[in-house]
């Protein structure tokens, strides 16, 4: 083989590694973009992703066997490259779309058959819409995977086509630039798209793939059948890029605010997760109802937060015998912190993992010339612009342990964090995290933990209170109270010495500081129980980093809410 023809085939060898490369990148944006949107749409996020992720690997097999079936293979690249362009752009519209449908497929029989809106249709056809929603984005992610599939075996026929002969690791190199271009494709998603809104990143991870397909049939012209078509494909899935771009974002926002009983006033993407604020007007004469949704999933409304609040601070504080030096872990709405700052603490930190969350509740936020968040700002007071008020932005698991190396001791801790819902959040209430939280904590100080709902999650619940004993507390108990917005909702309280957090309280003639919902009856009721309620208590796990007993618990029973029933356990 002389030197000439060498030097062309290491071209080839560098284009065809090159094409892989990014297109391995592409790749496993799209999955990691498929997995992001559905966790976003239907809640379970890891579980969500998980899924995904293994339902791409396995069609990504499938694709790779169908592949053989080709015959031309250049042919076959160039409009498999299209085809992904074209599904990888519009699949996450579709997806919203099918969701915003099945959510609103209700409305619309009552509209249609002029139903009393209280009938609201709940079974038959409105079940199969709704499990048909569900699992569209698994056969989205099915259909993409399936087709990326083929992209490493045609790549390396393409190149022994070239060559005119078996080439000796052939496989192995193309699967090493794969490999290689899937991990800056995941430095790419983390570090950029991942705060993109979801059409913007699928049209750029699109229009990659339709550029490098371009580029493949440019230099490979002359080997591709029926090029006239293949122009024409590409004009077209560029076109349907330019259109996804001028208003893919505007239509998935439609499509989402659909999903939302209340006007949907911002949605926008952090590097953690998605958040939409909606708004409601019940009464013309009095302010607007704000919500803010977290991944879906309702984390308060202005007009009955103050009862949750309330019930997480005021006990704990009250509980407590100084109120100088106060913990937070999370609470980046800052209305715990509100209330918090209604004792004259002398030091306030609070830990969150979201900066960008902090940052929305601290400062305005102008779109189109308006503040869209100045409902929250005046709810929160404007909390963390008090200069006793100190952020530090981390996993809190692992932030702790500097408070600890630090000697800190802190008169009372608030744990504000989301449910245990999946296994990230699920070492958050963890006997580990509680044993650092006592460490932090000062000897006659108090704890309090954000408990879930001790009617639909009684497990988790009971679980929760039953680790924070294990962790070393003197004195465990727990409390609920009934919010609105979440239904019947519980908390769990713990001093490290001394006397209960309910003793305590019962020495209260009144409270020391007001927050306009609280009593010391109220607090002192909220620690009663039905006769029978922790009759199973013993049968309940503690909750470890290594058993996710508390993760567990909750999967199993919001599930059993929604008459999902699992086999026990032999």
């Amino acid at each position: 083989m002389n030197n000439l023809k060498v030097a062309k085939l290491r071209q080839h060898d560098f284009l065809l590694f090159t094409i892989m490369g990014i297109l391995a990148g592409c790749g496993l944006i799209y999955e990691y973009l498929l997995s992001h949107y559905a966790g976003r749409v239907l809640g379970a996020v890891e579980q969500v992703i998980f899924a995904m992720i293994g339902i791409m690997i396995v069609s990504m097999g499938l694709g790779a066997f169908a592949a053989r079936m080709f015959k031309s293979y250049f042919t076959a690249f160039a409009w498999l490259e299209v085809t992904i362009a074209l599904i990888g752009a519009s699949s996450v519209l579709i997806l919203a779309g099918v969701t915003a449908l099945a959510n609103i497929l209700p409305q619309i029989l009552i509209d249609t058959f002029s139903m009393p809106p209280d009938l609201m249709p709940r079974g038959g056809m409105i079940i199969w819409a709704q499990k048909i929603a569900s699992t569209m984005p698994y056969v989205a992610g099915f259909i993409l995977g399936f087709f990326i599939g083929m992209e490493i075996p045609l790549i390396a026929s393409i190149r022994e086509t070239i060559y005119g002969e078996h080439i000796e690791h052939n496989t192995g190199s193309v699967y090493g630039a794969d490999y290689i271009g899937a991990g800056f494709g995941a430095a790419i998603w983390v570090l950029f798209m991942l705060s993109l809104p979801p059409t913007i990143a699928a049209v750029i991870t699109a229009s990659v793939n339709l550029f490098v397909g371009l580029i493949f049939f440019t230099v490979y012209r002359k080997r591709i059948r029926s090029i006239v078509f293949v122009v024409i494909a590409h004009i077209f899935v560029a076109a349907v890029l330019v259109l996804i771009t001028l208003n893919g974002t505007r239509w998935d926002n439609a499509m989402e605010d659909l999903l939302y009983k209340d006007k949907v006033i911002f949605s926008y993407n952090t590097q953690y997760q998605h958040i939409t604020i909606t708004e409601r007007i019940m009464d013309p004469a009095r302010p607007k109802i704000v919500s803010l949704f977290i991944n879906g999933r309702s984390q308060f409304a202005s007009n009955d937060e103050n009862i949750y609040h309330s019930m997480l601070v005021s006990p704990v504080m009250h509980a407590s015998a100084s109120q100088n030096n106060i913990l937070i872990i999370g609470g980046g709405d800052g209305l715990a912190l509100r209330d918090v700052l209604r004792w004259q603490p002398e030091s306030v930190d609070l830990v969150d993992i979201d900066e960008a969350i902090v940052e929305f509740f601290t400062n305005p936020f102008e779109e189109n010339g308006e503040v869209i968040n100045q409902a929250l700002l005046e709810l929160n007071q404007y909390a963390f612009s008090d200069e006793n008020v100190h952020t530090h932005f981390g996993d809190a698991f692992n932030k702790v342990d500097s408070f600890i190396q630090q000697g800190r001791l802190y008169d009372a801790i608030i744990v504000d964090l989301p449910d245990p819902s999946h296994p990230d959040l699920n070492k958050l209430y963890s006997a580990r995290f509680y044993a650092k939280l006592k460490t932090l904590l000062a000897g006659d100080g108090a704890m309090v933990v954000q408990s879930t709902s001790p009617f639909h999650a009684k497990n988790t619940f009971m679980s929760i209170g039953k680790t924070v004993k294990y962790a070393g507390f003197k004195n465990v108990e727990q409390f609920h109270q009934n919010v609105p917005s979440f239904g019947e909702w519980g908390w769990t309280i713990a001093t490290k010495n001394g006397v209960s957090a309910k003793a305590r309280l019962s020495r209260l003639d009144k409270l020391k500081v007001e927050d306009g919902w609280s009593t010391p009856g109220l607090l002192l009721s909220a620690f009663e129980f039905n006769r029978h309620y922790y009759d199973d208590l013993d049968k309940i796990k503690i909750n470890r980093i290594n058993n996710q007993a508390a993760y567990q618990y909750h999967q199993a029973d919001w599930e059993k809410q929604q008459g999902i029933f699992r086999a026990k356990e032999k």
